[in-house]
This record gives C-alpha cells, sequence and structure tokens, in this order.
C-alpha cells in the first residue's frame, strides 16, 4: 500500500501546478462544455504515459532529445496560438450562455495537442514517475497505480468541480479577466517551455 500512496502523492504533486491543460479542464468546465470528454481524455492520456514510464519507455525519451526539441517548440507555437485565441475572445467577452459552443472535435483537438504537445508532460510522467515507479521493483506497479489515481482525482475533481462556479462567471465582464488571464498563463508557458 505504501508504494500506491507514494504514487499518489507525487502524481499529485505533478500534476496541480497550474499549466496550460489545467486552464483548460478549468476552463470547459467553467463552460460545462464537454468537460468528461476531457477529463477522460486527460486522466487516459496520463495512464497511458504513465504506463509507458513505468515499462522504461523514460529511456527512449532520454536517448533521443530531438524528439523532445520537436514537442517544445511545436507546444510553443500551440501556446502563442491558444493564448492569442484567449485575447480574442477576452475583447468580444460574451456569457457562458451567449457563448458559441465548440464541437466535440475541436474540444478533443485542444485537449491532445495541450497534452501531447507539452514535453514537461513526458518529463513528468514517462521520465520522472517511470523512474521513480522502477525504483520500487515488484512494486513499481502499485506506484503506478498511485500516480493513476491522482491524475483521475485531480482531472475529476478539477472539471467537475468547475461546473460550480459556472453561475457565478457567467457574466462577459468576468469571462474577459478569465479569457485574459488563461491568454496570459499560455504565453508565460510559451515563454518558459521556449527557454528551457
Amino acid at each position: 500500500m505504501i508504494p500506491a500512496l507514494a504514487g499518489l502523492l507525487t502524481g499529485l504533486s505533478l500534476i496541480v501546478a497550474i499549466g496550460a491543460q489545467n486552464a483548460w479542464v478549468l476552463r470547459q468546465g467553467i463552460r460545462r462544455e464537454h468537460i468528461g470528454l476531457v477529463v477522460a481524455l486527460c486522466a487516459v492520456s496520463d495512464a497511458l504515459l504513465i504506463v509507458a514510464g513505468t515499462l522504461g519507455v523514460g529511456v527512449l525519451v532520454t536517448t533521443f532529445p530531438a524528439v523532445l526539441v520537436v514537442l517544445k517548440w511545436g507546444g510553443v507555437a500551440y501556446l502563442v496560438w491558444f493564448a492569442v485565441a484567449s485575447f480574442r475572445s477576452a475583447v468580444r467577452a460574451r456569457g457562458l450562455t451567449e457563448a458559441a459552443p465548440r464541437s466535440a472535435g475541436s474540444v478533443v483537438a485542444t485537449t491532445l495537442a495541450l497534452t501531447y504537445l507539452n514535453p514537461h508532460v513526458y518529463l513528468d510522467t514517462v521520465v520522472m514517475l517511470g523512474n521513480l515507479a522502477n525504483q520500487y521493483g515488484t512494486q513499481r506497479w502499485m506506484f503506478a497505480a498511485g500516480a493513476v489515481a491522482g491524475s483521475l482525482a485531480w482531472f475529476t475533481g478539477l472539471g467537475f468541480g468547475a461546473r460550480a462556479l459556472a453561475r457565478p462567471l457567467a457574466r462577459p465582464a468576468v469571462w474577459r479577466v478569465i479569457d485574459t488571464a488563461i491568454g496570459l498563463v499560455m504565453l508565460g508557458i510559451a515563454l518558459k517551455l521556449a527557454t528551457l
């Protein structure tokens, strides 16, 4: 049970940090827009990456750093585009009920891009969690299961918990602030990513 608890706490400590993916889940939860799909994609993606790391794929990522360089610049470009879109949305802010809903395909594409174009995802889940899991030897899958449970709990709580904020955050002025803040976070993450 100790490896599972260690995995849970380590996984939570890595995933709770404010980032592009968490900002997206929060936004979709507040908008009540395809949130089940977003939560499922994020949790399943984390689980797959944690399992890959536990299987030893982290060695591949560290052996071929060019993969991370490509992901890095792809992530920077996507984050800048996402920030610009958020700023545009802030300029023409509408309330929750007035905002045009996004299609499920658009939400899936954005969720997958924010997940897989972020090199930090690979460093945190595949390399770090994978290496930590493998330190537990025969109990490495208990550690991995704890980390997966932490990811599932976080995304579920963040996405569906944000739904409770939908009513107080429904006004256009509030969305102007939210979209501006999300744009600034995305630009900050892009800048940090570009300077790594």
